[in-house]
């Protein structure tokens, strides 16, 4: 491993130290009916060096490239190269003089790795079709030619040409009350360099309430009311991490909640985060992940990670982060509760990851990026950022953060970047507090440090002491349980025994209807248990439950627990009818588990 250069992307073919795309005019037209995208990306681009670059390098995937000019309209030659699995194809193109623009017409393919198209069928309003990207880590490339790194920061505008009655909204500008018309033509500007990996777009039958002076949510007409009440407190969010951070640099702070397919709980695409209506409970008990998702508008889109290694310093300072804006705007006992799950996933993930692969750091250089999101990535380094504070008091903790991402601001950095600036701040002025070989050993030690205090929350006493009742023989209908949060369910879930009975199964599910669950995390955390159990009363549950969600973190452990507990065809057969349902995204990982 000493001999990686840990300043470059493994991920990304573009020649970026010769000749970087600082910005980009997208024009592109939406075709349903050809599952396509296709038009020009005008790419802005400027050389690094003295000696001017003879080519200009872009990452693709499964992109058919129709012509390449400059500024003058001259024809410029291209290749494009046979496809890596993970990476695409490299587009090289070659450059005449110093022409500031190239030009590049091309069209995505329906399979588009960063792109789901749904039939009308598949959405909640069954009236018309719908389309969303997923561009984290590296799928960008699969809708548009471009650098594809996060060290790659750039400005876009974007027209784009849709169906009529249709709405687009993107990482940008989203004029909600111009483009209420919906005439087919949208216009976006992206004013601030992001990195590319939160390009996103999205198109459907979607509709706008506003929730605050910079805050609203898309989502389709039916589901509006329920999303706008569910994440009602946003704009407070807003604020409260503005007196932690310093002042919200990205204009609006708007949300649209996708339909079930949506991979992930959230993504932090600027302007516009994404977020799973997995998180629409009725009761606000899901919505750290729009704080998670906010908290990323500092650490992660301000300040960035340079490669997909270094994944930790937007994932573990947010996921800190988030941890502070829940306990301003929800209560100290609701964080610690956080705090106490997130180490027991952790927990959960020690057990299966291979010893030198246990570290913040991920080792990703010569494997799929996807692999860096990972328990150590977020929370491992969630719990350094936790034991900085403790160690510093949380006044001069949060002194420090705020420089750092003051620092750090609209910059991509790479883990030995934030190990210098930790030298010459943190390290030397509370030098009495932690020492370098202690801030090594977080983001470079395997296992956890000797000297961590594992996280604990008194409010979890009551949990423990009611499970070891039933565990003992009480019966379920005489626990004490009123008044119990999903994080208390959660976790009397998560912590019960590798080994539980059918009739002890059945008797819970009884009581408490785990089965039928309308909260995904608590029947996540029932299937999961009712899975390794041979609880078959709950399987056609988890088959619905399957179908009708598409989130990562849910779809791919319920389809490893089934595989491991003798379900394979069972798990073959839903996933037959389930995976045309699944982001193109996630489907790879999911064949693997699926049909190893």
């Amino acid at each position: 491993m000493s001999s990686l250069d840990f300043t470059r992307d493994y991920h990304s073919y573009a020649n970026t130290d010769q000749v970087k795309v600082t910005h980009f005019d997208l024009a592109l037209a939406i075709s349903f009916e050809q599952k396509q995208l296709s038009g020009y990306v005008d790419l802005a681009i400027e050389h690094q060096t003295e000696q001017l670059a003879s080519e200009l390098i872009l990452d693709t995937r499964d992109l058919t490239i129709e012509r390449v000019v400059n500024s003058k309209g001259e024809e410029l030659s291209f290749e494009l190269s046979d496809a890596d699995d993970i990476l695409g194809s490299q587009l090289r193109i070659s450059l005449i003089g110093d022409d500031p623009w190239v030009k590049v017409y091309y069209k995505t393919s329906p399979s588009a790795e960063g792109l789901q198209w749904l039939t009308a069928a598949q959405t909640a309003g069954k009236k018309l079709p719908y389309l969303f990207s997923q561009s984290q880590p590296i799928n960008a490339r699969s809708w548009i030619p471009l650098q594809d790194s996060p060290k790659a920061r750039v400005t876009f505008n974007a027209k784009i040409m849709a169906p009529h009655g249709m709405r687009v909204v993107m990482s940008a500008d989203n004029d909600h009350v111009t483009n209420q018309a919906l005439n087919g033509l949208f216009m976006f500007k992206m004013a601030e360099p992001i990195p590319t990996h939160l390009m996103a777009i999205a198109c459907g039958d979607l509709a706008f309430q506003a929730l605050g002076e910079r805050t609203g949510v898309y989502t389709e007409p039916s589901m509006l009311e329920a999303c706008a009440k569910e994440f009602e407190d946003t704009e407070k969010m807003v604020a409260i991490a503005e007196e932690l951070l310093g002042p919200y640099r990205w204009g609006r702070y708007d949300m649209i909640v996708l339909p079930p397919s949506f991979p992930f709980g959230g993504m932090e695409n600027p302007r516009l985060a994404f977020m799973t209506p997995t998180l629409i409970a009725g009761d606000k008990s899901l919505v750290s992940t729009v704080a998670h998702e906010l908290a990323h508008s500092w650490t992660g889109n301000l300040v960035s990670n340079a490669t997909w290694r270094d994944l930790w310093l937007n994932e573990g300072f947010t996921t800190y982060f988030t941890n502070r804006i829940v306990e301003a705007v929800y209560g100290k006992e609701m964080a610690e509760l956080e705090v106490v799950l997130e180490y027991g996933r952790l927990m959960e993930e020690f057990k299966t990851m291979p010893v030198d692969k246990q570290n913040v750091t991920a080792n990703v250089q010569y494997d799929d990026p996807n692999k860096a999101f990972d328990r150590f990535t977020y929370d491992k380094a969630s719990m350094f950022v936790h034991d900085l504070e403790r160690r510093l008091g949380r006044d001069d903790f949060d002194k420090f953060l705020f420089d750092y991402v003051e620092h750090f601001a609209f910059k991509a950095i790479t883990t030995e970047d934030f190990i210098a600036y930790a030298k010459t701040t943190l390290l030397v002025a509370h030098s009495d507090k932690i020492s370098e070989e202690e801030l090594l050993t977080w983001i470079h030690g395997t296992g956890m440090p000797s000297w961590f205090v594992a996280p604990q929350s008194s409010s979890l006493d009551k949990v423990v002491a009611q499970q070891a009742l039933w565990l003992a023989g009480t019966l379920a209908n005489k626990l004490e349980v009123e008044g119990w949060s999903v994080h208390h369910w959660q976790y009397f879930l998560t912590t019960l025994p590798e080994v539980v009975s059918v009739n002890q199964l059945a008797e819970l599910d009884e009581c408490f209807a785990f089965t039928q669950s309308k909260n995904a995390e608590i029947a996540f955390a029932w299937f999961t248990v009712a899975i390794r159990n041979q609880y078959q009363a709950a399987l056609p549950a988890i088959e619905s439950y399957l179908i009708s969600i598409g989130r990562g973190k849910f779809v791919k452990p319920l389809y490893q627990s089934l595989a491991d507990a003798g379900y394979s065809d069972q798990a073959k057969a839903i996933y037959q009818q389930a995976r045309e349902g699944y982001h193109p995204s996630i489907v790879g990982m999911l064949d693997k588990i699926v049909n190893p």
